[in-house]
């Protein structure tokens, strides 16, 4: 039982981690300095009006290198679901 527990906690530790750090990566939009025309600055966003979205996000957050912790904990986590499962 004990194994099965640590597994999931493992699993969602990891999926939490991963999307902690896609989010912590950066700034979600850059603000309008100050003085711009409303027409200027909502030209660089992708939809018009205020937005949190930004125009392009590379696949980087994808990407092996910055998610390694994040899927050897679920990849550990599977192994224990797995092997309580089997046994």
């Amino acid at each position: 039982m004990a194994v099965i527990l640590i597994g999931a906690v493992l699993v969602v530790a990891g999926v939490v981690y991963m999307a902690g750090a896609a989010l912590g990566r950066g700034r979600l939009s850059e603000p309008a300095p100050l003085g711009t025309p409303a027409d200027r600055s909502a030209a660089r966003l992708a939809t018009p009006g205020p937005t949190l979205e930004p125009r392009r996000r590379g696949m980087g957050f994808l990407g092996l290198s910055p998610n390694w912790p994040g899927l050897l904990m679920i990849g550990v986590g599977l192994v224990m679901l797995l092997s309580a499962a089997v046994l």
